[in-house]
């Protein structure tokens, strides 16, 4: 999906639009405060939390059921993979939709390198 692309639900008192850019940072912002995230696998070079771009390694996609987010990041060495993922996860789900009001489908959390943290 576009970043460009606006996610809307519709309410008593009319319709509310949010872009998949502002959900991408949203995401963004909950990985980099994340323990055991030390950085985000963009499309080319892996990304540290906060620097350059927040939304590299994160798509935003509509579908049925609402939202659905893969999230592209590196784990830092000697932690549980899956507990890390599945932390990101919930964090990540409950914080868009507690500031977007948007149902959460899906979040993928992929785990593209697993790296000392700087």
């Amino acid at each position: 999906m576009d970043k460009g692309t606006h996610l809307a639900r519709t309410t008593d008192l009319g319709r509310i639009s949010v872009s998949a850019e502002a959900i991408a940072q949203v995401v963004g912002h909950v990985a980099a405060e994340s323990y055991g995230i030390v950085g985000m696998a963009g499309r080319r070079f892996p990304r540290l939390p906060g620097r350059d771009r927040l939304t590299d390694g994160i798509e935003v996609k509509a579908r049925d059921g609402g939202i659905e987010i893969d999230l592209h990041v590196i784990v830092e060495y000697g932690l549980n993979l899956a507990e890390v993922a599945a932390t990101v996860r919930t964090r990540v789900a409950y914080e868009v939709e507690r500031q977007t009001g948007l149902s959460i489908a899906a979040v993928e959390v992929r785990i593209e390198d697993v790296r000392r943290s700087p």
